[in-house]
């Protein structure tokens, strides 16, 4: 592993629809002091516990469009959930970024399911979520380096890796929250796709 000397700060990327169990993640990231990135709610909400909270839009220096359907798709986020870091040409382009090195990236997505079920939400389309699938899918893709929650049960789970390894997360662990990345926004997408098939405008 290249030692990138620069790059000392932990961060970690949270964006949650459900807020539950939020001051906990937190309280216990900032324990292994973790600095926190983040957008819309989720950002007002973690400022208010009292945790400092760099707004995605100071990265990208683009703020939330068309009505926050854009947040967190920008090249610069993914440049920095997707370089390998062991790879000496990406950390020579990372570095000329000049951005944080996300490590943790913790996503729950809009309840689609909810909503197509209940079948009361006449913008049930505005609850396809678009951003948090693709934050998660990238860090899965990239679980060599960077850690991927979708679940609130994983918490905990994260927690007491961090704590098994000094304040970072094992190879196995992320490998397995990858997996459940995939698998769970493969589901999503199907239940988007049976919604499709019965949409009449």
């Amino acid at each position: 592993m290249v030692i990138r000397k620069n790059l000392k700060k932990k961060f970690a990327l949270i964006s949650v629809y459900d807020k539950k169990k939020l001051n906990y993640l937190c309280t216990n990231l900032k324990n292994y002091n973790y600095n926190f990135i983040s957008s819309g709610s989720t950002g007002e909400n973690i400022r208010k516990m009292g945790f400092k909270c760099t707004d995605i839009s100071k990265i990208t220096k683009l703020k939330e469009m068309f009505d926050g359907r854009v947040k967190t798709i920008n090249p610069l986020i993914y440049s920095s959930l997707l370089y390998i870091r062991n790879n000496s040409a990406h950390i020579k382009q990372f570095l000329s970024l000049k951005i944080p090195e996300v490590d943790i990236v913790v996503v729950n997505l809009y309840p689609f399911e909810k909503y197509f079920k209940n079948n009361k939400n006449k913008n049930i389309i505005e609850m396809i979520d678009i951003g948090g699938p693709s934050l998660l899918r990238a860090s899965g893709k990239n679980f060599q380096d960077v850690t991927p929650i979708m679940k609130i049960e994983d918490y905990p789970n994260l927690i007491r890796n961090l704590k098994k390894n000094n304040g970072m997360t094992d190879i196995a662990f992320r490998k397995k929250m990858a997996n459940k990345v995939f698998k769970e926004t493969s589901k999503y997408d199907r239940i988007i796709s049976s919604w499709l098939n019965v949409y009449k405008k």
